[in-house]
């Protein structure tokens, strides 16, 4: 059956299905000898495809993956890092670093801490990170300061970023401690390039520590199993991968993006 080019990239975990796109851009994919256009479809059964002068075969297909971590402060949410900093993928033992197409779903800050999900399913990767469909990321934030209530309200209706408001956020505060911080319960929506930081900044009350602690129904401490230690990893369960793909119609096609839009 004809697909395109980017998702079977993506079912096969050679990439995200944007870091799939990103390649067909980059004139990086083949088909047949021929390089490929975005939104060019091809049959894996029949048809040979290459990316960077590979040829992907069918029974090279890997088996799906689906991970969470904990991570730890000072490590970055890539799978190569330019600088030699410590990476996500540095964190998984030797057998699954090699494991094909395993990368992180979306990023936290290298300063940032808790749950990040790691998986080689670029289908999975693609709507939990686009921003129509608006997944819930919970989040315990230290803070400086106590913030005035009219402060978190606003930040409950939208701040202004860049000149777009924010989307409605939960913020709730936990726990004022006397040291002059506050710890606050943030569940946001969408995941601009550090909003949590920077709206807290705005507000005069900059960020000390923030830990991610849920990605939509995944707990990063789930009640009953034992403490996920910082840089420690487990596989999900088939309930919570269930719980993930039931939020999205996993079959559905959507349109290439454009050439401006397409990076991660």
């Amino acid at each position: 059956m004809d697909e395109r080019i980017q998702k079977i990239l993506s079912q096969w975990g050679i990439a995200s299905r944007r870091q799939a796109e990103q390649m067909i851009l980059e004139g990086r994919v083949r088909l047949n000898g021929v390089v490929v256009q975005l939104g060019q479809k091809a049959n894996p059964a029949l048809d040979h495809i290459e990316v960077d002068g590979l040829e992907i075969r069918p029974a090279g297909r890997p088996e799906p993956v689906y991970l969470l971590l904990n991570k730890p402060a000072g490590v970055v949410s890539t799978c190569t890092d330019p600088w030699n900093r410590v990476t996500v993928i540095d964190l998984l033992p030797p057998a699954l670093q090699k494991h094909q197409g395993i990368h992180p779903v979306g990023r936290l800050d290298a300063d940032s801490t808790g749950a990040l999900l790691l998986t080689n399913d670029g289908d999975l990767t693609f709507y939990l990170t686009h921003p129509r469909h608006h997944i819930p990321k919970t989040y315990e934030v230290w803070v400086e300061g106590y913030p005035a209530v009219s402060v978190l309200q606003q930040w409950r209706c939208g701040v202004d970023l860049d000149g777009q408001l924010t989307r409605p956020a939960r913020v709730d505060v936990i726990q004022q401690h006397p040291d002059h911080k506050t710890l606050l319960r943030i569940i946001l929506k969408e995941g601009r390039n550090r909003q949590i930081r920077r709206v807290a900044e705005q507000f005069g009350h900059p960020v000390i520590h923030l830990h991610r602690t849920a990605i939509g129904p995944i707990q990063l401490q789930s009640p009953g199993s034992p403490p996920l230690l910082t840089g420690k990893y487990r596989l999900l369960k088939d309930a919570e991968i269930s719980s993930l793909k039931a939020q999205f119609d996993l079959t559905s096609e959507r349109m290439p993006v454009k050439r401006s839009a397409a990076h991660e």
